[in-house]
């Protein structure tokens, strides 16, 4: 069964909901049979990559609050990201353009890392005050998780990937994606936000025991007769 995550690297509730997710699916007695994949999605997209300016004087500008409203806001995000063992420093953060890691992210789906890939983009933007927007950085972070530095370098040095991100934000588009996580259980139930590890366990659950069903409906429907197989026999 498939799962597709859409989320954004610069979003703390997608982090807490990978972590109360992965909560769930450890529960899930048949997490071997389901397959994560992480779909793109941009907050903002014309967001530019500024290395000196803190995130709460980011989050001011940008929702029109006062610097002490944002530092209570990540004060109380950061509480939150506590209780499921993520230790988050907005005082070192990076406000990034985040479409270079989106595109990290494909090529490493590509490699079968993707999973470890937003796990990593998540920490270095979220604890260690990495820049996410910062080839080199995407290079090392690939490297960690067994991709090649060169190539992630060099990939990032072209558009490979870009139609992929764009094709992900689209489709969020059509599905009526309004923010992130969103989480949809094998294009049948969705689930939107950092829900309770529980919420997630139900519907895999339930997500679960239909695609079972239509699978077996599917098999049964197949009709035996004389076949050819590649390596030449019929039967």
């Amino acid at each position: 069964m498939q799962v597709e995550i859409w989320s954004d690297v610069m979003c703390p509730f997608c982090y807490i909901g990978k972590r109360k997710f992965e909560a769930a699916l450890a529960q899930f007695s048949n997490r071997d049979k389901v397959d994560v994949i992480w779909r793109s999605f941009q907050l903002d997209p014309n967001q530019e990559t500024i290395s000196d300016k803190p995130i709460q004087q980011y989050l001011a500008e940008r929702k029109g609050m006062t610097l002490l409203q944002a530092q209570q806001m990540t004060d109380q995000v950061t509480a939150v990201a506590k209780q499921v063992g993520l230790t988050f420093r907005f005082d070192k953060a990076v406000t990034a353009n985040s479409f270079d890691a989106h595109r990290f992210s494909h090529l490493a789906k590509q490699h079968g890392y993707q999973d470890e890939a937003e796990e990593k983009l998540f920490a270095a933007y979220f604890t260690e005050g990495k820049n996410t927007a910062d080839r080199h950085t995407l290079a090392q972070l690939g490297a960690a998780i067994g991709l090649d530095a060169q190539e992630v370098e060099a990939v990032l040095q072209t558009d490979q990937f870009a139609d992929a991100v764009q094709a992900d934000c689209h489709e969020a588009q059509q599905l009526g994606v309004q923010g992130v996580p969103f989480f949809v259980f094998n294009r049948h139930y969705a689930v939107s936000g950092a829900q309770e590890s529980g919420t997630f366990l139900e519907v895999l659950q339930t997500a679960f025991a239909d695609w079972e069903k239509s699978t077996a409906a599917t098999e049964s429907a197949v009709m035996p007769g004389t076949v050819c197989l590649p390596d030449g026999q019929c039967a």
